[in-house]
């Protein structure tokens, strides 16, 4: 598994998934019809710099997302009905649910100090209400 980290903005996120499509290994596996996309998606929603972060962990499977952690909420919940077995086995692990919690400060505030410098002082695109979304893409090769 490769995790990526995008702090420039969708543009560069997509630019990078482009080059990766277009890479001889994944390019050489064109017809996928009989598999399975499986995707973890980690979004750090910041608001005012780190004065309010919300972390968002989507569990998308064949495209449809079945699962998701919101740190406001502080639990795993069901999007749709497969993610209900996930969502309850998940919830009922309480060190893994105080790690998720904790994962807005040791993922989400850790990564906006490391890429402060390179992102906050540029201009760059923003998200409803002003919040910057740092985008980490997770890609199973």
């Amino acid at each position: 598994m490769v995790c990526l980290l995008f702090p420039g903005g969708s543009w560069m996120a997509a630019l990078t998934v482009i080059l990766m499509v277009l890479s001889p290994p994944l390019a050489w596996a064109r017809d996928t019809s009989p598999h399975f996309l499986s995707l973890v998606k980690f979004e750090c929603h910041f608001f005012n710099g780190t004065e309010r972060v919300r972390l968002l962990v989507r569990d998308i499977y064949n495209g449809e997302e079945d699962v998701r952690f919101d740190s406001d909420v502080g639990e795993f919940r069901a999007v749709n009905e497969l993610g209900r077995p996930d969502a309850e086995h998940w919830n009922s692990q309480a060190d893994f649910i105080e790690q998720m919690r904790a994962a807005v400060d040791t993922y989400c505030r850790h990564n906006y100090g490391v890429g402060e410098s390179f992102t906050v002082q540029r201009r760059g695109e923003r998200g409803v209400g002003g919040e910057r979304v740092c985008v980490c893409v997770c890609v199973c090769v």
